[in-house]
């Protein structure tokens, strides 16, 4: 039986696309760059910010100080973190029901602490959630299922009764190497449910509320 659930953040809980696609267009703007789209830059939300920065510069990022560049979406992001940001539909009434059935919650991200914590406090729906494992909280991050083992050790939950919840192939290769039960979130970036069947998670889901059924 499942006694917990450990979700990603960005992609999975929150749909943080548009203030992370917001300080990927204010660094273009300040290069002299054409601006992208959400459809453009949303499937690459959940790689990081390289991953953003590919979308925005292409082949001419080569040219560029791509770590440079980088601190500067994160400068951007954290002065502007929560503007857009929101919980997917489905997310709230989930987290309400896990609580009515006694399942534990926790996240596990690979976004660093000093942006985690701040945009969870922000987030009413999450503020809750004390067990919080960012990227930076250990010296590996994933596909590493070492993030994933501690979130399971302060939540007093042996993995085999996990469930791990992400919308990256990165995600669900920790959950199986943490032996936890895997869930693809198609609801978050997922560019494809062909890429997500590709992971192996044991579910592929289309709304959160599908989990409950699953516990």
């Amino acid at each position: 039986m499942t006694k917990a659930v450990i979700f990603d953040l960005d992609g999975t809980l929150l749909n943080t696309s548009g203030d992370l696609g917001g300080a990927l267009n204010h660094v273009l703007r300040i290069h002299n760059k054409p601006i992208v789209s959400k459809s453009e830059y949303s499937p690459a939300i959940s790689n990081g910010v390289k991953a953003l920065l590919e979308v925005g510069f292409g082949e001419e990022l080569k040219n560029y100080d791509v770590e440079a560049l980088r601190q500067q979406v994160l400068d951007s992001y954290a002065q502007n973190i929560a503007v857009h940001s929101h919980c997917f539909d489905g997310i709230t009434e989930l987290l309400q029901k896990l609580e009515s059935m006694n399942v534990a919650v926790g996240i596990m991200t690979n976004k660093p602490g000093f942006l985690t914590i701040p945009l969870l406090q922000q987030i009413p729906d999450l503020a809750h959630i004390k067990v919080v494992v960012c990227g930076d909280t250990l010296k590996v991050a994933k596909p590493n299922p070492e993030p994933l083992l501690l979130a399971a050790e302060q939540l007093g939950v042996e993995p085999a009764k996990c469930i791990y919840v992400g919308d990256a192939q990165r995600d669900i290769e920790a959950a199986h190497a943490a032996e936890m039960r895997s869930v693809s979130a198609l609801w978050g970036f997922i560019p494809s449910l062909e890429d997500a069947i590709s992971w192996g998670a044991e579910l592929n889901l289309k709304h959160p509320i599908d989990i409950i059924s699953h516990i």
